[in-house]
């Protein structure tokens, strides 16, 4: 009997050893290495093909949406999307056109059901391209390129990847990946993989200046070239390694590419660009080569939007270029200098503009902000990059993104929200939230309220006070404070003005405004003056702006000589959009060699108190999402987000400071 139980023992200990070898690590196990590798899409010189039903190669252009991991009420990192909505998704994203999703970084084990569920039996699947993510510390940190910690675990991570969409992976705490069981084959729709981020300038440089002379790298399937600089070369090392792996394991490839950006594009530029917008280095594909053996291929991959950074309208042989419909359109002719630049096909993986209240750019040419734009204009927007991309040649393109994330942050607001609570409420200011083209609008089946001058939602118990023949009503929701006022007097004649108060700390029983009075200090003060010059005005001691730009980007000290507590003059809300660049080595540039950066030289914002006119109720055909107030009969209806008013935290109504 000991002998038995001992034996059972071994023998379940053995079957755990090898389950989580087989499964739970990058162990190589090929028990076929002369067998041909199978793919079913390859790069063709410039363009993408795959293989048909026919067995014939057919040109493919990837129409492509981004998807993230995010939802309302949670973390990213939460992996928190059900199969369910993710199925439901997919058909939706179908239903719009598109035929392929690209994902970041390993999702959880249900995006892998459904995608299966989706595809298996469908003759006209929604095809991926994988991610692998390096996370913001290892690219913000200490650690050069050649770490472990970074080359080390991107080549695990890159291998993790290739086990998990084979269905062969067991993950347990994964480290900023998702974790489960990865037990759902969906290899034959994943057509590439993008590896990497948006690389960090400082990280480039520092690698290629700690190991520079570093050889170059010659593998089986990815090359660098003597050109390639040590940062290339070691990408063309995991590269390398990602398909060897896959290879030996499962017989196959697929497109391999590296994540780039305007940041470290490898366009030669006048020196005066190169300082003003630190670009002291480049990642060149061209620098990267891939052999005969690595049938599948490569393309380009870059995330480029409209607005940022222009550097080609700083550059004057640009200033006649024009796009088909005659406009000024420098975001086309930067496509174009990438697309020529490259000998394999041109792939723009992020490109889009966010349907938010806030900006944090504008577009000099063509008005495709970020951010400032309404759902129309987004949509617009969108469908105009998309022909500026195929016009410059590009094989395909991927929208970012398809859904809002509540729990994203942007650099001209961030420093006034509280970021540990994020994704429980939505931050109508903070443009990083909006680039959805599906968004997550507050309520189970409709929004509390509509802005469309209509009383039907206002009842008697959102009623606040009456006061001379005027009955002010509010209610709220994770995205917005809603106020109604009514009175046989209210419309866009007569001038109306809402004093709110929020904290104790400051405020002013007068404003310089008309010469009103108050029964109570006001913080801010909503002032209606018709369609076209209505705002929301802040008393100058709770200017945000001020007290979180000032010093930094501003140039003064916001607290050697503060507005008095009780300070009766109420200021614009002013958003920052281009901060001080303010350096002996800028300023030699500037005078010396580029007269035109000096428009932007300087900090610069825009009034984003200022209030617009509109319906904002979707079911409307005159629906504005940008809309924040609407005259109805002898009423008006106002929506305020409440980034507006300074609340760092809505979902535990805590405001600034909130420390």
């Amino acid at each position: 009997m000991k002998k038995f139980i001992i034996a059972v023992v071994l023998i379940v200990l053995a079957a755990f050893a090898l389950t989580y070898v087989r499964f739970g690590t990058s162990v190589i196990i090929d028990l076929t290495p002369n067998e041909a590798l199978q793919h079913t899409i390859r790069q063709n010189d410039k363009s993408i093909q795959m293989l048909g039903k026919d067995g014939e190669w057919h040109d493919f252009e990837i129409r492509g949406i981004d998807m993230g991991a995010g939802q309302p009420g949670h973390y990213a990192t939460d992996y928190s999307i059900s199969k369910e909505t993710y199925l439901r998704w997919f058909r939706q994203i179908k239903d719009m056109g598109a035929n392929t999703i690209r994902v970041y970084i390993l999702l959880g084990s249900n995006f892998y059901q459904a995608l299966w569920e989706f595809n298996h039996d469908n003759p006209d699947p929604l095809y991926v391209i994988h991610g692998v993510w390096i996370d913001d510390y290892v690219q913000n940190s200490h650690l050069s390129a050649y770490d472990n910690d970074y080359e080390g675990r991107f080549k695990e991570d890159c291998r993790t990847v290739v086990d998990a969409i084979h269905g062969q992976r067991l993950i347990e705490l994964g480290r900023i990946s998702g974790t489960g069981t990865y037990a759902w084959d969906v290899s034959p729709w994943v057509i590439g993989y993008i590896l990497g981020v948006e690389w960090e300038a400082p990280t480039v440089a520092y690698t290629d200046h700690l190991y520079e002379g570093h050889a170059p790298y010659e593998g089986r399937f990815v090359s660098s070239t003597e050109e390639a600089s040590p940062f290339e070369t070691m990408l063309a090392q995991v590269g390398d390694d990602m398909l060897a792996y896959e290879a030996a394991r499962y017989h196959e490839q697929r497109l391999l590419a590296f994540t780039n950006w305007p940041t470290t594009d490898p366009i030669h530029y006048p020196e005066a660009l190169q300082i003003f917008f630190e670009k002291y280095d480049a990642v060149d594909v061209e620098h990267i080569t891939f052999s005969q053996k690595a049938v599948a291929g490569t393309f380009a991959s870059y995330h480029i939007y409209p607005y940022y950074p222009d550097y080609l309208d700083y550059m004057p042989q640009y200033d006649d270029y024009r796009d088909a419909s005659g406009q000024k359109n420098t975001y086309q002719a930067y496509l174009k200098t990438i697309v020529e630049h490259h000998s394999c096909p041109v792939i723009i993986s992020e490109y889009g503009v966010p349907s938010s209240r806030g900006k944090a750019q504008n577009d000099a040419n063509t008005g495709r902000n970020q951010g400032g734009m309404s759902e129309d204009g987004q949509g617009a927007a969108i469908v105009r990059c998309y022909h500026d991309l195929m016009d410059a040649g590009c094989a395909g393109s991927v929208i970012f993104t398809w859904q809002d994330e509540w729990f994203k942050r942007t650099w001209n607001t961030m420093g006034y929200t509280d970021l540990q609570t994020t994704p429980y409420w939505s931050d109508y200011q903070t443009n990083e939230q909006y680039f959805g083209v599906l968004s997550f609008d507050p309520g189970e089946t409709q929004s509390v309220c509509y802005v469309d001058g209509s009383i039907d939602e206002w009842d008697d118990a959102k009623v606040l006070g009456t006061v001379d023949g005027r009955t002010l009503s509010c209610t709220y929701d994770e995205k917005f404070l809603y106020l109604m006022v009514k009175g046989e007097d209210v419309g866009p004649s007569a001038p109306l003005y809402l004093p709110i108060d929020t904290t104790q700390k400051s405020g002013s029983l007068s404003a310089d405004l008309a010469a009103l009075t108050f029964d109570r200090p006001a913080d801010f003060i909503v002032a209606l003056n018709g369609t076209e010059d209505s705002r929301v005005l802040v008393q100058a001691r709770y200017e945000a702006e001020r007290a979180m730009f000032g010093r930094t980007l501003m140039g003064i000290d916001p607290y050697a000589d503060p507005p008095a507590k009780d300070s009766n003059s109420f200021k614009s809300i002013d958003l920052p959009l281009q901060t001080i660049t303010d350096t002996a080595a800028v300023r030699n540039a500037i005078e010396q060699h580029h007269e035109r950066i000096a428009e932007n030289f300087y900090y610069q914002s825009y009034e984003t108190g200022k209030l617009t006119y509109g319906n904002a109720n979707p079911s409307s055909q005159e629906f504005d999402s940008m809309a924040d107030f609407c005259f109805g009969d002898s009423c008006v209806e106002i929506k305020l987000p409440w980034g507006l008013l300074n609340f760092a935290d809505p979902s535990t109504m805590r405001i600034l400071p909130w420390r």
